[in-house]
């Protein structure tokens, strides 16, 4: 069977960094941190009080007053996004076969606001039970799949992957398999998730995942740094159109890259830390590869999952030498989640576009805040620290590992032809 190939023709992205893809772009080409302290609620009595929130977003701009009420954050967000995505593709509603448009999108918790909220109210009454009719639909991960697909009319394959950290690159590969299998002409997908509420802090912080540099919230997200102690929670929204080749060139669409290869593994080892050696981060980008067709050398550029742990930036960067062994040292590395943070199950959508633009600018973005050496890491690794620097990519790598050792990796490639 002749697999058909697969391109991205749209973007759009709400990330703690800027609510336009431009913006967000912008952030990252000059390193910009989006940590600040919490505004979401009082985190006083928090070991850590700072997050990298979406800024200055007005909901009721983009959705109806009595619409919004029924959805809960990470869903106004994920449309939102989607709203620019498919703008951005110029996708003609009217002439397109909208039994062959989905919607595929990750999110590693979905509604916690909401859940956290309703339980808390309940609790809080003598028992008698007086939930929102929207509790559920507004809880439920699959939900904002729902209603992009709603408001859209697209017909196509519907649902949400949920791998934790993990989701949104996971949804990415199942909308590339459909339309390399024929069974889709484009798809929406993606990542969304709002988790910056006193049940996510509170849950990592006692998890001791979470950095508390509340000192310097700007500085805290640091990986590969000797003195990282955690990752700095985020949230956002990443939508791309993933797009069959053919398709978008007979409707004259712009396209950003081509998806080459995707990989997925198990770390089979611990709930929720890495495997010491890399193993399942080795075994997907692995993989990836040979689902790409591509040798090691073929890759430039790694977006790494790098959340400025203690052992899993390590444990990354074990498997990066292991996969690319010599070659490790022409490549770029960076992690851009030092300037984002954190966005979970959105964190795959939000870095598959930093790929894309990445390789788009032939521009690599940094990974900041890189101030103490640690002698754990083979210092002739490019890691990118600090400045952003240009370097023609021909193929970008990108990887998310999420608790339950689930891991995924994508491979963006430049056009050709």
């Amino acid at each position: 069977m002749n697999l058909k190939r697969v391109v991205v023709t749209g973007l759009g992205a709400l990330t703690p960094l800027g609510n336009t893809v431009e913006e967000y772009w912008k952030g990252l080409s000059n390193g910009v941190s989006g940590a600040a302290p919490i505004t979401r609620f009082d985190a006083s009595l928090f070991k850590t009080q700072f997050a990298c929130e979406v800024k200055g977003l007005d909901v009721e701009q983009f959705i109806d007053r009595k619409e919004a009420r029924k959805m809960d954050l990470f869903t106004q967000m994920g449309l939102i996004a989607a709203d620019q995505a498919i703008l951005d593709a110029g996708i003609d509603l009217e002439k397109s076969n909208l039994n062959r448009i989905g919607v595929i999108l990750g999110s590693g918790i979905g509604g916690l606001k909401s859940f956290q909220d309703e339980v808390t109210d309940f609790a809080k009454g003598d028992g008698t039970p007086r939930f929102n009719p929207f509790f559920i639909p507004k809880m439920i991960a699959d939900i904002c799949a729902g209603h992009v697909s709603i408001k859209y009319g697209f017909r196509g394959p519907n649902f949400v992957t949920v791998s934790a950290c993990a989701s949104a690159t996971n949804a990415i590969i199942d909308a590339f398999n459909y339309i390399r299998l024929g069974k889709a002409d484009i798809i929406v997908s993606g990542g969304t998730e709002a988790t910056i509420t006193e049940a996510g802090v509170g849950g990592f912080n006692a998890l001791k995942a979470l950095s508390q540099r509340n000192d310097s919230p700007q500085t805290a997200s640091r990986p590969f740094d000797k003195e990282r102690d955690g990752f700095v929670l985020g949230e956002g929204a990443g939508i791309l159109i993933i797009e069959e080749y053919e398709h978008a060139k007979a409707r004259g669409a712009k396209i950003y890259a081509e998806i080459v290869g995707g990989g997925m593994s198990a770390d089979a080892y611990h709930l929720t830390a890495p495997h010491p050696e890399g193993l399942g981060a080795s075994n997907v980008m692995i993989a990836a590869l040979e689902d790409a067709g591509l040798k090691p050398e073929d890759i430039d550029y790694v977006n790494v999952h790098g959340t400025s742990t203690p052992l899993g930036d390590i444990s990354e960067v074990k498997a990066i030498q292991k996969v690319f062994g010599e070659h490790a040292y022409n490549i770029n590395i960076s992690s851009t989640k030092s300037m984002t943070g954190h966005l979970l199950g959105a964190a795959g959508a939000i870095e598959a576009i930093a790929s894309i633009l990445a390789i788009q600018n032939s521009l690599v973005p940094p990974t900041i805040n890189h101030f103490t050496d640690d002698e754990e890491f083979d210092s002739r690794l490019n890691l990118t620290f600090n400045k952003a620097q240009k370097r023609e990519i021909r193929a970008a790598l990108s990887n998310t590992f999420g608790f339950g050792g689930h891991n995924a990796s994508l491979i963006f490639k430049k056009i050709n032809g």
